[in-house]
């Protein structure tokens, strides 16, 4: 099946920039584009994508707000906010909204592919670059929250996966930590975010600091 990108930025280089990467890929299309987040919705509720490209900066309707109206809708798409190294302070609110994840304006187009692919299928992404930069903002907001019921669920091996999951750390990277198997770390964190009601790793990530895990 072909995946459907829409892309939302004011920046018509940007958009055309993304738009050729996105479209020289056999099992991606873009189909369409949107210069603020007003039009960002009128072109979600016209065009039905599966992944929506989504800058924060835009005029009219921010990428935030537009974000959390596409999210509430039903069958919404995944959002993926756009960003530079520099955090912007909406980004987490996003993320809190329901965005799938954050990419950099500047990543190189393989990892914008794999990101488009990524949250299409179901996953969340998480840049470990701006992944250290949000806990570094979360942490300056008071991130510190009342531990959740629901972690009494998990296991203590399920518990540090979580940790680590929120520490920005790939399954990969996690196997690592542990000396277990990748396959290991996989089950490990589809039964965190099964016991604890999430939908992916981004999710996995605002729970863990909402509830005093870490931080």
């Amino acid at each position: 099946m072909t995946t459907r990108v829409l892309i939302a930025d004011d920046q018509s280089m940007v958009r055309h920039g993304f738009r050729m990467i996105i479209d020289a890929e056999p099992d991606l299309e873009v189909v369409g584009e949107a210069g603020d987040g007003e039009q960002a919705l009128a072109a979600c509720r016209r065009l039905a994508p599966h992944v929506v490209l989504m800058d924060i900066r835009m005029p009219v309707v921010d990428g935030l707000e537009a974000t959390r109206r596409l999210l509430v809708a039903e069958d919404p798409p995944r959002v993926v906010i756009l960003t530079t190294f520099d955090v912007d302070e909406y980004v987490f609110e996003a993320l809190r909204a329901g965005a799938s994840g954050f990419l950099l304006k500047n990543s190189p187009p393989e990892q914008l592919i794999d990101a488009v692919r990524a949250v299409a299928r179901g996953d969340g992404l998480l840049d470990p670059a701006v992944t250290r930069r949000i806990i570094e903002r979360f942490g300056e907001w008071g991130g510190r929250g009342t531990p959740s019921p629901a972690l009494e669920e998990l296991t203590p091996r399920e518990r540090e996966v979580l940790v680590l999951v929120a520490e920005g750390l790939s399954n990969a990277e996690i196997a690592e930590r542990l000396v277990v198997a990748r396959g290991t770390v996989k089950t490990h964190v589809a039964r965190v975010l099964s016991k604890l009601g999430l939908r992916d790793r981004i999710q996995a990530v605002v729970f863990a600091y909402e509830h005093g895990v870490v931080g």
